[in-house]
């Protein structure tokens, strides 16, 4: 294992491989950008992690979720994703939650003990809950916005969030984040409009909205930013 991270070693040095490595992350959702997020990070060097999704695996996640694989429909995400992060590196300690994160099952979590947070879930309540958290600890968050109905993986940039504009989901958190107080928060988010997506049997997916469409290469686009600017902070 000691030559695994040599590549990354050579740009980054002695000293930011070590606080890599000793840095926890917690990953709240595993999907089609957290999931990126996760192999980036765990590729990084990052020994120690929290992994937070409820889900299984789906028919539908093979087009853009990097544990998705057909031999791995009906499985957990949160067991496929540190079976991969295992063979990546055996050594990482990985933390398991089968959860849906919300305001109910935050306190499930210790906050406190997190150098960083990625948030990578779905649902505007659950996403404003995390901030809340990450906000009475001081933990570091960075944010996932939009990435459904999009085709222009290009179109990616990372802000505070009061900074963001055409992204609907960024509206609406810009909204909610203001009347609570929050001032600031990280977030990657894309100015493209969404497109329209064709007519679909699948209507609604796991939080009861209309399923949007996706692409393997925007998704996967987004939690590769969000990881590195993950790996920038915890190295300055």
């Amino acid at each position: 294992m000691s030559d695994s991270f040599s590549r990354t070693q050579l740009l980054l040095g002695d000293k930011a491989m070590e606080k890599i490595r000793n840095a926890r992350v917690a990953v709240f959702g595993i999907g089609g950008v957290g999931g990126y997020v996760v192999e980036a990070l765990i590729r990084s060097g990052l020994e120690k992690i929290d992994i937070i999704d409820n889900d299984s695996v789906s028919i539908t996640n093979i087009n853009r979720q990097i544990i998705a694989t057909v031999g791995n429909i009906g499985r957990d995400k949160v067991d496929v994703a540190e079976e991969r992060i295992k063979e990546i590196n055996p050594r990482v300690i990985v933390h398991k939650h089968k959860t849906f994160f919300t305001a109910e099952t935050s306190a499930e979590f210790d906050f406190s003990q997190y150098d960083y947070v990625v948030d990578a879930i779905d649902t505007v309540a659950g996403k404003i809950e995390l901030v809340l958290k990450c906000n009475e600890t001081a933990t570091p968050i960075i944010s996932s916005m939009g990435a459904g109905n999009k085709l222009d993986p290009t179109a990616f940039e990372t802000a505070d969030i009061y900074q963001t504009s055409v992204c609907p989901l960024a509206r609406v958190m810009r909204h909610e984040l203001k009347k609570r107080g929050i001032r600031k928060l990280k977030v990657v988010y894309s100015k493209e409009n969404p497109v329209t997506p064709l007519e679909s049997t699948e209507t609604k997916g796991t939080t009861g909205r209309a399923v949007p469409g996706s692409t393997a290469f925007v998704p996967s686009v987004a939690g590769l930013i969000i990881a590195g600017e993950v790996i920038k902070d915890i190295i300055k």
